[in-house]
């Protein structure tokens, strides 16, 4: 924990990037991302069993604590563990709750059990305040915010996923997107392309930006503050 990182009235306030880790399928490549990015490690619960057996040490540990792991009980100090007893939100919804940071990167939330990979979805939607990247194997999936512009290369899959009614307009897709009124169980926007500079803006909250994993340093750059 960086002498700019604090928690107290049980919520992690960092100045910086935090790591969010989680039980899941974890890859060497994200083990590497975690290393280099050296920011703040916050574990979801099991994922604190999964951190140590990496020979990473989260700097807290925050959940209901069903399984977590009983050596990491013996190898981190008790005030590592912030306990949640609340049944009513998930390990991922409690963590991303009581993290603020300028943003959080997920690791280990992907990969194994498509209904907690859905449930993640959906805490993303309902925290849009929480700036989270999701990083699974493959892809980066995020909360879209209402403007966004990525230098992004031409060709690159741009899909689109909304989870409430949503609309928008865009500039440098192969399909725009203006005039579409998104919906859970109704139009999505799977696998549009890249053809151009990237301009989009949506109308409010609801809409998942999902995009190749290999894109993440033009999506941190896009969502960096400026000014």
């Amino acid at each position: 924990m960086s002498t700019n990182d604090k928690f107290s009235n049980g919520v992690f306030r960092s100045g910086a990037p935090v790591i969010l880790l989680g039980a899941g399928a974890v890859t060497a490549q994200d083990l590497d991302a975690i290393r280099r990015l050296g920011s703040s490690l916050v574990a979801a619960d099991g994922g604190a069993g999964t951190a140590l057996e990496h020979g990473l040490t989260p700097d807290l540990v925050i959940g209901d604590f069903d399984s977590l792991p009983h050596f990491a009980t013996e190898r981190l100090t008790p005030e590592a563990f912030f306990h949640v007893a609340e049944q009513d939100s998930t390990d991922f919804e409690k963590c991303l709750s009581r993290i603020e940071a300028p943003l959080i990167l997920a690791f280990g939330f992907t990969g194994r059990r498509i209904d907690h990979q859905l449930s993640v979805m959906n805490v993303l939607v309902r925290h849009p305040d929480r700036r989270c990247l999701v990083l699974g194997s493959d892809d980066v999936v995020f909360h879209a915010p209402r403007h966004f512009a990525p230098d992004l290369a031409p060709g690159t899959r741009f899909s689109l996923f909304p989870l409430r009614p949503v609309r928008g307009r865009s500039e440098g897709l192969r399909w725009p997107i203006a005039g579409i009124d998104f919906a859970p169980g109704g139009r999505v926007g799977t696998s549009n392309e890249v053809t151009g500079p990237v301009h989009l803006e949506f109308d409010g909250d609801g809409m998942l930006i999902i995009l190749p994993r290999g894109v993440l340093p033009e999506v941190l750059a896009a969502l960096a503050p400026h000014g």
